[in-house]
């Protein structure tokens, strides 16, 4: 991974940590002033509420990324290198594929929610719902590099080991004592 591959993901971390920071606070804050104020911030409910969303998907791109999403990754350690090669091709093709239809549904409902607005804070829907572009479009961009990777066969053997779940194993891996 390139230095500014990995600078953007630390980026994108640190959305996710002040999202989760954010949301905590104004969740925290508001607990606090109705029950020992009997008084409350009425916006600071519904943007946590947004802050969850966009920590949601915004934390789906990164789980992806890192390939901590969910596997069948009993199924996957059963083949060879062979076998995990063509799995890990066939569902990084299944997930770009549905990035793209959810990238092209959040366009196709961009002007409706675009023309919405929040109840409280009278913030464009575009602007919740649009974390989709973001999602969709991140999740299609890592799977697409991902195809291209393994069809010139420039794949490592790492990649395949954290594809079926053999992250602790990577060292035994490295050292030729890969497990059948």
């Amino acid at each position: 991974m390139s230095r500014v591959t990995a600078a953007a993901f630390k980026l994108v971390e640190l959305a996710l940590v002040l999202l989760m920071a954010g949301m905590a606070l104004m969740v925290f804050v508001n607990v606090v002033l109705r029950y020992g104020f009997n008084s409350g911030i009425t916006w600071s409910e519904e943007m946590s509420r947004y802050f969850f969303v966009w920590l949601t998907f915004i934390g789906a791109v990164i789980t992806f990324h890192e390939n901590s999403h969910v596997g069948v990754e009993t199924l996957v350690r059963m083949f060879g290198r062979r076998g995990r090669v063509i799995c890990m091709l066939l569902s990084n093709v299944i997930i770009l594929l549905c990035a793209i239809v959810f990238f092209h549904g959040t366009w196709v409902q961009h002007p409706i929610n675009a023309s919405m607005k929040a109840a409280v804070i009278d913030l464009s829907m575009i602007w919740v719902y649009g974390i989709g572009y973001v999602s969709g479009g991140g999740i299609a961009i890592i799977a697409a590099i991902r195809i291209l990777r393994i069809l010139l066969g420039k794949i490592t053997e790492e990649e395949i080991a954290r594809f079926a779940g053999e992250y602790a194993d990577w060292p035994a891996v490295e050292q030729g004592k890969e497990r059948n």
